[in-house]
């Protein structure tokens, strides 16, 4: 990946209370007994895909790196932790013959909806598609990097904007339009940089102040943030803010981190084995 990279390469709720009780086993869920970040519960909640295309957002400008060609697999690869940090999806137990995360299919243990547009259309793919597919091969689906014409209709389409729509609506971002020569462009400049910060602060602590140099005790979000951040190719720009120094640890610690084995972490804690298996599905891509 070309995030791990030397600093001199730097670039950029009757219904409705049903709908409560399963909006509340939402947030339930999304939030780790073990959270490092004391102030989660005053703070705009996110999900992971919003967090990776706001640190991957020029914050004036208002889009993302034209040369960044990872960042589209990287959010799919968010939606698929966001629904098993949710409880809606899981990978199949393994057995002698899939032990590895790869080789393992993503099952659905609730289709009930997430309150999110793209959350929910994944959950009615992965429901109806029988037999079952692997991490490697969802996000390959939901990007539509496939061959096979059958199956161009789980791709999920303008993801980046119907994420940024996301983010206009919690007050983080606004829209914009801008001329570019030959065509007008969308865009979505940042508006609420605290939150960004908030959230790049976030980061940079994890890997530095709050290091704890074993993923197994870190954060389950701030962890696959991280993963997420460094397979979306965004990862530079968390720490393009600190000095030389703490650059060069905060990237070999991240370079460390996701330099470990997807498939042993995998087995430590079945938690986490979503956040190694999307891992695992880049490294091999």
């Amino acid at each position: 990946m070309t995030t791990l990279t030397h600093r001199a390469r730097r670039t950029e709720v009757g219904k409705n209370s049903e709908r409560k009780v399963e909006n509340e086993e939402d947030t339930n869920q999304d939030r780790s007994p073990d959270d490092e970040d004391s102030g989660d519960s005053k703070d705009i909640r996110l999900t992971l895909m919003e967090e990776v295309l706001l640190l991957g957002l020029k914050d004036k400008e208002g889009y993302t790196s034209f040369w960044n060609d990872c960042i589209s697999s990287g959010l799919r690869g968010g939606i698929l932790i966001e629904l098993a940090m949710r409880g809606r999806i899981s990978l199949e137990p393994p057995t002698m013959r899939k032990k590895r995360l790869l080789d393992r299919k993503v099952l659905l243990r609730s289709d009930s909806p997430t309150g999110d547009v793209l959350l929910d259309e994944t959950l009615k793919h992965i429901k109806a598609t029988e037999p079952t597919e692997t991490v490697q091969t969802w996000i390959e689906l939901l990007t539509g990097e496939t061959w096979n014409p059958f199956k161009l209709q789980y791709q999920l389409r303008n993801v980046r904007e119907r994420i940024a729509k996301n983010l206009v609506e919690k007050g983080i971002l606004t829209t914009e339009k801008q001329n570019f020569l030959l065509f007008d462009m969308t865009t979505h400049p940042v508006t609420n940089t605290t939150e960004k910060q908030r959230l790049v602060k976030k980061l940079q602590d994890s890997v530095l102040e709050r290091w704890v140099n074993d993923p197994q005790r870190m954060d389950k979000r701030t962890l696959a943030l991280l993963v997420l951040a460094h397979s979306s190719d965004v990862l530079e720009n968390v720490f393009s803010s600190l000095t030389d120094d703490k650059y060069d640890m905060a990237m070999n610690r991240a370079k460390d981190l996701v330099e470990l084995d997807p498939e042993v972490e995998g087995t430590k804690h079945s938690a986490t084995e979503m956040i190694w298996a999307v891992l695992a599905a880049f490294n091999k891509s």
